[in-house]
Parts: C-alpha cells; structure tokens; sequence
C-alpha cells in the first residue's frame, strides 16, 4: 500500500496509486477533495513543488461556505494528472558523497529537493514542499528562503547528518544567515543549521526541480 516501490533503478512511484489518480473524476463534495490530497500525499516525495500544485484543492477544504469546484481547481486537477504521468525515479544516496539542495520559494509555500549527483548527471533523492501560514506568509524572501532551508534540514536530517549538503541558490542566505542584525527566529534557525556541514553555491539550472 505504500506509494513507492523499490526497483534496480531506484525509488519509483507505485504506478497502482498513480492509476487511482488518473481514473478519478473531478471531486464533487467535500470528501471528494479530502481523498484526493489524501492520495496526493502518498506520491508527495516524487512531486516537485506538490503545494503549489495542490493549492486550489487546499482552499476549496478551508473555505467555510458551501462546496465549490472552481475553474482553478479543475485546472490544478488536469495540471497535477500531467505531472503524475511524469514523475521521476528517486535515488539514494551513496554513503559519504555530498548532496546538494535546492530551495524554492512561492508566495504561499516553501520547498526543497535533495540531489545526488554521478558524473555530470543530477538525479532527485526527495522531494518536500509545506504550505506557509499566518505570520509565515508575511515572511520576506529571505526569511522564507531560511525558512525553506530549516524545514528541509529537518525533514532531511539523516542526510544532513552524513553528508556534506551543497545549496545552491541565486540570493546570499550564508551571509545572511550571519548578520548580527537578524531576527531572533533567524538567529534561531543560523544555530539550528551550525549543526551540519553546509556550503553554498550560485544556483544553476536543473531538470529535477
């Protein structure tokens, strides 16, 4: 029942769960949403971004008022139908080797993929995604790049454990990461990462995010 499976080419989502997806119509109650995320949640690791993706279905549970199946959920539902036929086969690591990071940032989410790299060629471990709220929405970029970055040193922990982690990003988040004018959740998170062994480099392109 698990939303993976294990071959010789790696971690692949179980393609029963991707088929109970495809073969649903769009919901039309309550519930109906609730057992799609529900589902969603089980192949979570192998989507890119799943938050994002999934927002419209996240607020039509939220909402207070009757039931309602809007365009942009019908879109989200066609949209996350693509991506479920193209979903990538996950690595694990190899002991030792370092593995690097990616971050993304949205304005109602936060996400990160783990890496491994052989050769030239980059391949995806895992990856999370995790919906901000209240306070955290008012977040600046920064704080929310840190934000992503926290999250993915906790949810990663083993990996950031025994590995060197590698994150690559377009902003500066090492050197803010350490300025004394910082807020306290800042300083918080700058301890919590002094933990691991993490360097940063410039963001590059990458198929897997």
């Amino acid at each position: 029942f698990l939303g993976y499976m294990v071959s010789q080419r790696g971690i692949e989502a179980n393609p029963a769960k991707i088929q109970a997806i495809l073969d649903l119509a769009p919901p039309t109650s309550l519930k109906g949403v609730q057992a799609l995320t529900g589902r969603l949640a089980a192949l979570n690791r192998f989507i890119s971004k799943s938050t994002d993706h999934c927002k419209p279905f996240f607020d039509a549970i939220k909402k207070k008022k009757p039931f309602e199946w809007t365009v942009e959920c019908q879109n989200a539902f066609d949209n996350i139908k693509q991506v479920l036929l193209q979903l990538p086969t996950l690595q694990k690591p190899l002991p030792d080797e370092p593995l690097y990071l990616y971050l993304g940032v949205s304005s109602v989410a936060v996400s990160a993929v783990v890496i491994r790299q052989d050769g030239l060629q980059q391949f995806p471990v895992y990856y999370i995604s995790k919906a901000l709220h209240d306070a955290e929405l008012r977040y600046p970029h920064m704080e929310k790049l840190a934000y992503a970055l926290i999250i993915a040193a906790r949810k990663f922990r083993p990996y950031f454990l025994e590995h060197s982690i590698v994150v690559f990003t377009t902003y500066p988040l090492r050197q803010v990461l350490h300025r004394p004018d910082m807020s306290g959740r800042m300083i918080k998170w700058a301890i919590e990462l002094g933990q691991f062994d993490i360097q940063y480099r410039p963001r590059t392109a990458i198929k897997a995010q």
